[in-house]
């Protein structure tokens, strides 16, 4: 077992009992003490003034142990001829004892002081039997009950600060985590939403860029050029609408798209492609009359979009198919298909973002989402997504 020693006087601590101690030593030189409550030596309240000082030096630091000397110290001081530095030490050790002390003592002391001076009325009441005795009793209170409950009031209104400033830095901390988090969402949203908008346009752009260095024919070139002139136009207002709104905070009328606008997402899916006839883009709106929440619009319409974009990239030759179904009541499904491609490279790079970019998007919205190939012989890429609908429909 480790012995844990008691930290070393503050400041408060010496000041107090220096001060004590020259007090003390001043008043026994001058003979201004009480008269001994038994024919003890007179320098024996030195020695309850020495052991008084040194319990003030634990006031902080070991707050009972500095108590419990005091005591000692005081009924020798009383026996001897009481020194009025002794007692003013003393009610200032039950003080730091009830103010600086264990919980268990906070709330001990206080009844102890009050027991200790009822008993001590009573015991000099019974022995003087004289009114004056009731003076024994009003002494007791001022050195004993009045520190101690000084402390208390001290202690509760210390406790009670720390509390608030705790709360305070809680609170505070919470408040940070929050903002981070916020900001942490408005970053991710802000990254789907540039992936979403832009990734599209510069696969074009590099698909035909690449069609344009590779074959040789005037006409080609031009038709790659006017679909590169194109993509690069939409691309820019989609990076000058995202701009705007990080700078305002405000989107602009019809800035927001929608499932209705997927015919026009197709067709410029068959423009980014350089062989346009070897691709059919076909569209199944199966979700039958009226608009859907916006939240789950938009989630559609961007899963739609990074969906055909991954097949302009990827996919073989063939049909790609965009279909929405909704059952009465039920989620509003997703799904796009593609011919898979078994070429070593896809026509234009990309990072993975996309699909992160979509779970993101189901899962904010408590959908679920499946990629992967599908197929007997794994001949076709398929995107599903199941959007859950809440509330009425707009």
């Amino acid at each position: 077992m480790q012995l844990t020693l008691p930290r070393r006087p503050d400041r408060d601590a010496l000041l107090v009992a220096a001060a004590g101690l020259l007090g003390g030593v001043l008043l026994h030189a001058l003979g201004l003490r009480s008269r001994p409550a038994l024919p003890l030596p007179p320098w024996l309240a030195l020695v309850a003034l020495a052991v008084m000082a040194g319990a003030e030096l634990l006031r902080r630091s070991a707050p009972l142990a500095g108590l419990a000397l005091a005591t000692g110290a005081l009924v020798l001081d009383i026996c001897a001829g009481s020194l009025i530095a002794n007692v003013g030490m003393f009610t200032d050790l039950v003080y730091a004892a009830v103010l600086y002390g264990p919980q268990a003592a906070y709330r001990f002391i206080p009844r102890a002081t009050e027991v200790l001076t009822v008993l001590g009325t009573l015991l000099a009441v019974a022995l003087v039997r004289k009114p004056e005795a009731l003076l024994v009793g009003i002494g007791l209170g001022l050195v004993t009950i009045a520190p101690a409950w000084t402390g208390v009031g001290v202690r509760v209104h210390r406790d009670a600060a720390r509390s608030a400033r705790l709360a305070a830095e809680r609170t505070a901390l919470l408040a940070e985590l929050d903002r981070r988090e916020a900001v942490g969402a408005e970053r991710s949203r802000m990254a789907r939403e540039l992936h979403d908008m832009v990734a599209g346009h510069l696969s074009a752009i590099a698909i035909h860029s690449t069609a344009a260095l590779s074959i040789g024919e005037p006409e080609t070139s031009r038709e790659a050029l006017a679909v590169i002139r194109e993509n690069s136009v939409q691309g820019l207002a989609e990076m000058r609408r995202l701009i705007t709104l990080l700078r305002t905070g405000e989107e602009g009328p019809a800035a927001t798209p929608t499932l209705a606008g997927l015919d026009a997402l197709l067709a410029q899916a068959r423009r980014a492609v350089p062989d346009e006839g070897r691709f059919r883009f076909v569209l199944h709106d199966e979700r039958g009359p009226g608009r859907l929440p916006a939240p789950v619009e938009l989630a559609a319409y961007r899963i739609v979009q990074e969906s055909l974009t991954n097949a302009v990239k990827h996919a073989a030759p063939g049909e790609v198919t965009v279909l929405l179904a909704r059952t009465p009541d039920g989620p509003l499904t997703v799904r796009v298909t593609s011919p898979l491609d078994d070429r070593p490279a896809p026509r234009a790079p990309g990072a993975g973002a996309g699909i992160v970019g979509m779970r993101e998007r189901v899962a904010l919205l408590g959908g679920r989402l499946e990629t992967g190939p599908q197929g007997d012989g794994k001949t076709f890429w398929e995107v599903r997504a199941e959007l859950p609908v809440e509330g009425e429909e707009m």
